[in-house]
């Protein structure tokens, strides 16, 4: 008997009566199977206070963002399984084109947080010319000067030029593979994976913005949108774009009644008008329906080139795409200039071999032989790759000044002018045509740089790759609800006179970028990773 059961048995008598219910001393065993039942029940509590404990800090570590994971997981873990010998997290061939998908993705952020306080569509020195039947003369000074506007340094928050560049990593990504296959003219295999695609493109695009824009009905049916709604359509604050804020309907069955009907016209891929895909509720969303329909137009490319020889296959996709560029369809060319640079790529061979290591530009050890069996030694291709490095290197700036091009009358900016008059008449967006050639030529080069994939190797940059679809389906709603509360806040501090403005909006990004990235690295494991798993996982079951 223990030392407590000895000093005060009677402590356990008279509980065990009031807990039992039964008399203890008519059963001798009683009163030590109602003690052993007490201590199950301390030992349960202990159990369920260990386990709450466990889910309370799994909660707090999830809400971290993943990049700090590693410092509470065991060493075992931390490590990972894909790490190469020195440690460093290896990367596939095609990994810097996942970083230039999330930089973009964080240009487009950018854009939509920046266009509404400031003008960012007018390039540096733009001079607008006066209606032809005005008799104003023409204006003589310009007042976008800001360096701001120049030529590469607006790319930081040019958002049409980004989504160039999306759909030319896209039409690489996903043909990619299959290019390979039908190189290889292994048609069982071309066909499974075509197959797979197809499947899982609808999964991939529509169920993460279905389940975001759902978020955003219930959000907004439970207020958190009401207090930023007078806000933004005051002119005080908002000087440029006023975006659409979501509005309340009267009940939550109105309101999801509301957000299904819309969920409907955001899957119909059937309309060509300008920004028809997007949705009331969250108007950014407008690219989705756009990269489904050309992602199905581009495997219906593959399957019918499947079988061609490769030159006869570059030349009808050439031809393609010129009749779908003199068709006014800028997005499915870029697709098709990414299945054309994918192809180049597989003729050269410039995944074979490859595999690179995130922070790693260590040269591979060569074998060193004995003085005596040393022989002459074979020129070294390294000085030619260095200067074609270079060359396309250089070819890049001109590809990224071509995609620079303002989204306002680049011809009535200086440096725009003459290449202003060489966009089609026909050619409707016309602010396009320039960024949609710089990026074809901009991918085309990185994928002969070496520099330029090391930099979108870099970690905070692929970081910034994995999050590209869930911070393109965040920025919108963490805006809405918490970034203008921010900016009105930082406003409150610096003032809004002169320069006193733009300090408030730097002020509140030093805020709202992080809680941005932070939404979306919880979306990206909560929602965007799963769905992925999903589609793969209903491909199988539902597969032959």
């Amino acid at each position: 008997m223990s030392p407590v059961q000895e000093e005060k048995p009677h402590v356990f008598m008279s509980e065990d009566r009031s807990l039992s219910g039964s008399d203890a001393e008519s059963d001798g065993s009683g009163i030590w199977g109602d003690v052993e039942a007490r201590f199950g029940r301390v030992q349960w509590a202990a159990t369920a206070k260990v386990y709450s404990n466990l889910v309370l800090r799994r909660i707090a570590v999830f809400l971290l963002p993943s990049f700090t994971h590693h410092r509470f997981s065991p060493a075992r873990e931390r490590r990972g399984d894909h790490t190469s010998s020195n440690g460093a997290k290896a990367l596939s061939p095609t990994a810097y084109l996942d970083g230039m998908r999330g930089l973009a993705a964080f240009f487009v952020f950018f854009c939509h947080y920046f266009y509404t306080a400031f003008f960012i569509a007018e390039g540096y020195g733009w001079l607008p010319r006066p209606p032809p039947d005005s008799d104003a003369p023409p204006p003589t000074t310009s007042k976008y000067t800001s360096l701001w506007r120049l030529p590469f340094v607006r790319l930081l928050y040019s958002g049409p030029s980004m989504v160039c560049v999306f759909f030319v990593i896209s039409g690489y990504a996903l043909s990619l593979r299959p290019l390979q296959l039908a190189r290889k003219r292994n048609s069982e295999a071309f066909a499974r994976t075509t197959s797979s695609l197809v499947f899982r493109r609808f999964f991939r695009l529509y169920l993460p913005p279905v389940i975001s824009t759902l978020g955003v009905a219930l959000l907004l049916r439970w207020g958190a949108y009401e207090g930023t709604r007078e806000f933004i359509q005051n002119r005080t604050f908002t000087r440029n774009v006023i975006e659409h804020h979501p509005v309340r309907l009267g009940s939550l069955s109105a309101q999801l009644t509301h957000w299904a009907h819309e969920m409907w016209a955001f899957v119909h891929i059937w309309s060509w008008a300008n920004h028809a895909g997007s949705t009331q509720y969250d108007v950014h969303l407008w690219t989705i329906p756009l990269e489904f329909r050309c992602s199905m137009m581009l495997f219906l490319v593959l399957v019918g080139t499947a079988r061609l020889r490769e030159n006869i296959r570059l030349v009808v996709v050439g031809l393609l795409s010129w009749f779908v560029l003199r068709n006014d369809r800028w997005e499915m060319l870029l697709f098709l200039a990414g299945m054309t640079i994918a192809d180049l790529d597989l003729r050269r061979n410039a995944h074979e071999g490859r595999g690179s290591t995130a922070g790693s530009s260590s040269p591979q050890p060569t074998l060193q032989l004995p003085l005596d069996e040393k022989i002459k030694p074979i020129p070294s291709p390294l000085h030619e790759r260095s200067t074609t490095d270079s060359f396309w290197t250089l070819v890049s700036i001109f590809a990224l000044y071509l995609l620079s091009c303002p989204d306002a009358g680049p011809w009535d900016v200086p440096g725009w002018r003459y290449l202003g008059t060489l966009i089609p008449i026909w050619f409707t967006e016309k602010y396009r045509f320039w960024q949609v050639v710089g990026s074809c030529l901009f991918v085309f080069c990185a994928a002969r740089s070496r520099g330029w994939q090391r930099f979108f190797e870099l970690p905070p940059i692929q970081y910034l790759g994995h999050l590209s679809y869930a911070m393109y389906l965040m920025h919108g709603p963490v805006t809405h609800i918490l970034g203008y509360p921010v900016q009105r806040w930082a406003w409150g501090i610096t003032g809004i006179e002169g320069s006193a403005f733009k300090s408030g909006v730097a002020l509140a990004a030093l805020i709202n970028i992080p809680l941005v990235i932070w939404a979306a690295d919880i979306f990206w494991r909560l929602v965007d990773m799963p769905t992925v798993r999903f589609a793969k996982w209903l491909e199988s079951k539902l597969s032959v």
